[in-house]
C-alpha cells in the first residue's frame, strides 16, 4: 500500500467544497436534487467517482466552472464512491444536513473553504481516503477580542441573533 497526499484544486481560493463517500451511482442525481431544493438559485458542481463497471467520474451541476472544478478534484482523488461538491453562492451550513440525509451517503469527510489536501491510500489499482488536511494548525487561543469578532461575524452572516 502506498500513501499519497492530494491537493484539492479550486478555481477560487475562497470556494467551499464538501467531500464525502456514498455507495451508488444514483448519488449524483440525488445530490443535485437536494442542493437545488436547499438554496434557491444555488450554484454548484458535483462529481462522483464510480467504483465498479466503467469506473467513470459522473457529474452534474448548475454552474459549468464549478462542475469542471468538481471533476478535476474527483480526478485528483480518484477514490471509489467519493463525491465532491463545489459550492458557489452557498455555504456548507446551508446544505450539509440535506447531503447527509441522502440515503446512499455514507460519510462526509469535510466541508470547508480552507486549503484542502486529501490523504489517500493506494493499493492494487484502487484508492481510498484515509483522512483530510483542512486549513492550518492553530496559532494560539482566542481572547476576548477574538471572541467578540467571532460573535459579530456570526450575527453579520445571520447565523445568530
Amino acid at each position: 500500500m502506498e500513501v499519497k497526499v492530494v491537493e484539492i484544486p479550486k478555481p477560487n481560493p475562497d470556494l467551499n467544497v464538501i467531500i464525502g463517500q456514498a455507495h451508488f451511482i444514483k448519488t449524483v442525481e440525488d445530490l443535485y436534487e437536494v442542493l437545488v431544493q436547499a438554496v434557491p438559485g444555488i450554484k454548484f458542481g458535483v462529481a462522483f467517482c464510480e467504483a465498479s463497471g466503467p469506473c467513470l467520474i459522473r457529474h452534474t451541476g448548475t454552474d459549468e466552472e464549478l462542475e469542471t472544478a468538481a471533476i478535476a478534484a474527483a480526478n485528483e482523488i480518484g477514490a471509489g464512491h467519493v463525491f465532491i461538491v463545489m459550492l458557489g453562492n452557498a455555504f456548507p451550513v446551508n446544505v450539509l444536513n440535506q447531503i447527509k440525509a441522502v440515503p446512499e451517503v455514507c460519510t462526509v469527510f469535510c466541508a470547508t473553504a480552507n486549503p484542502l489536501a486529501i490523504v489517500i491510500a493506494e493499493h492494487n489499482d484502487a484508492r481510498g481516503i484515509i483522512g483530510v488536511i483542512d486549513g492550518n494548525a492553530p496559532k494560539g487561543v482566542e481572547g476576548e477580542k477574538e471572541q467578540a469578532a467571532r460573535h459579530s461575524m456570526l450575527r453579520r452572516f445571520g447565523y445568530k441573533q
